[in-house]
């Protein structure tokens, strides 16, 4: 039998899977404690956010949120579907330029029987594909394989969007935000 050998997962293991500062939506509550860089949020706009996800398919997973709670897309005003729809433009140039992946999948998963985990606040998905990123462990082990750390992808991932046309940083705990 070959043996993974990832040491650095031992953080993953250990983790707490309830976050005892959130009691309700996960994606309206962690942008309101101000510890972006500990949630793993990497850039804001007036009414999105972008966060990498905690349980990645992919180094550089990330998904595109709203502010607005709702998990119907049409409940989005104009002014909200621009500016996640911009965000999203960011994301992909964000993670072009900090992972140089060969391309993307990048989709919602709207309603119960659409598999989300988290299908009462809708999210856009962006995950950075690689020529050859599939490999065994999913079909055979129903395992995924994440070849860097969140907290390196994330300093990436940040620095990216903080090189962007319009990008502010507060302070070196915060998400790069985009007026």
């Amino acid at each position: 039998m070959e043996q993974v050998f990832a040491p650095w997962r031992i953080e993953w293991i250990k983790r707490d899977d309830g976050n005892p500062e959130v009691d309700d939506c996960v994606f309206c509550e962690l942008p309101e404690l101000g510890a972006d860089r500990e949630h793993l949020i990497a850039a804001r706009s007036e009414h999105a956010f972008v966060m990498l996800n905690n349980y990645p398919y992919n180094p550089g997973h990330a998904m595109v949120i709203p502010h607005a709670h709702t998990g119907d897309y049409t409940d989005l005003t104009d002014e909200q579907l621009l500016d996640h729809a911009r965000l999203k433009q960011r994301t992909f140039d964000a993670l072009e330029t900090a992972l140089e992946p060969d391309g993307f999948n990048a989709g919602l998963n709207l309603g119960d029987g659409a598999g989300g985990s988290i299908d009462d606040h809708l999210h856009t998905h962006v995950v950075p594909r690689w020529e050859g990123d599939t490999n065994f462990m999913p079909v055979l082990s129903d395992t995924s394989v994440i070849v860097e750390a969140l907290e390196d992808t994330y300093e990436r991932v940040h620095e990216a969007f903080a090189s962007q046309d319009g990008a502010t940083v507060p302070d070196e705990e915060s998400a790069v935000v985009f007026e």
